[in-house]
């Protein structure tokens, strides 16, 4: 893995990229600087209240499996990029992908959740030679208004970042069934992962995730929005996610040509960072065909 730093165009900030190739061709270029030989990259976009550190295993078996580069990187407000803007929005995060797409000589993203939700806003208005996104969180018609609780922001804003942790897991129903918990027992949980390096890095990012969910919201667009999208883009939801990921796939790939949606069966929401390679196969497999090659079924049962 290759660790640099991009710079951003809004006047001096920077993104922090790790880069995976694969092990027959580790170290043959400096990044920005790319060999010749080298097949063009893949850069994988990560969701919101983690940093990009938990998809490396995922990128390195993508790498492999596509023979390509692929490069993460953490969004602003993680790591060592620069902290999120004042006038933060989803403009900030779409001019970032494509100055780390610029920098690595790259033409395929890989996005996860909110960073799913970015590389669909950024396909609408650059090109990108094909696009994968695994549970996009994409407001369409206000279908995500019921989400967003204000006692949320209230909450980070008055520093009780357990009660937080707490309405952002009810909200979203991204934990699996841990969302379900009533919100003593969510708050109880919080306090405990607080003891752990990762419950105290997600903690740490709660204010990103209010702003990122406020991106969200105010980026509501409707099915017209997306008809003149001409990316090749396979949207695909875990079987185990909650439904509403799968529904706005649906929804989308039943209006939009360039988009297809398919489940890929035993996945929860955070289904990037589990170990296994059924999900890293899937997105090989559309990013190495032809742009009108056929996708699998959701009986998909790769492993």
């Amino acid at each position: 893995m290759e660790t640099w730093t991009v710079e951003t165009n809004d006047g001096g900030g920077q993104l922090e990229v790790h880069t995976f190739r694969p092990a027959d061709s580790a170290g043959a270029s400096l990044p920005g600087s790319k060999a010749p030989a080298e097949p063009a990259g893949v850069v994988l976009v990560h969701g919101t209240l983690v940093t990009d550190a938990l998809y490396w295993p995922f990128a390195r078996t993508l790498s492999v499996m596509l023979e390509r580069p692929v490069h993460s990187y953490n969004r602003r407000g993680r790591g060592h990029s620069t902290p999120q803007p004042p006038d933060y929005s989803v403009g900030t995060e779409i001019a970032d992908l494509q100055t780390v797409m610029e920098r690595t000589g790259s033409t395929d993203v890989v996005a996860h959740s909110y960073g799913g939700f970015v590389a669909l806003q950024a396909a609408r208005q650059a090109r990108i030679n094909k696009l994968v996104t695994y549970d996009a969180a994409v407001s369409l018609s206000g279908n995500l208004n019921s989400r967003w609780r204000p006692e949320l922001e209230e909450a980070v804003t008055s520093g009780q970042l357990d009660h937080a942790w707490a309405h952002l897991v009810q909200g979203l129903g991204t934990a699996g069934p841990i969302s379900y918990l009533p919100m003593g027992a969510l708050r109880a949980l919080s306090v405990l992962s607080a003891r752990t390096r990762l419950g105290l890095e997600m903690r740490s990012l709660l204010p990103t995730a209010v702003t990122e969910m406020r991106a969200v919201l105010d980026a509501d667009a409707h099915l017209h929005d997306f008809m003149q999208l001409s990316t090749p883009t396979l949207m695909l939801s875990g079987g185990w996610s909650p439904s509403y990921f799968a529904e706005t796939g649906r929804i989308l790939a039943g209006a939009v040509p360039a988009i297809t949606f398919a489940v890929v069966p035993l996945q929860f929401h955070e289904g990037p960072l589990r170990p296994g390679k059924r999900l890293a196969s899937r997105i090989a497999r559309f990013l190495s065909g032809s742009p009108g090659s056929p996708v699998e079924d959701e009986t998909d049962s790769a492993p």
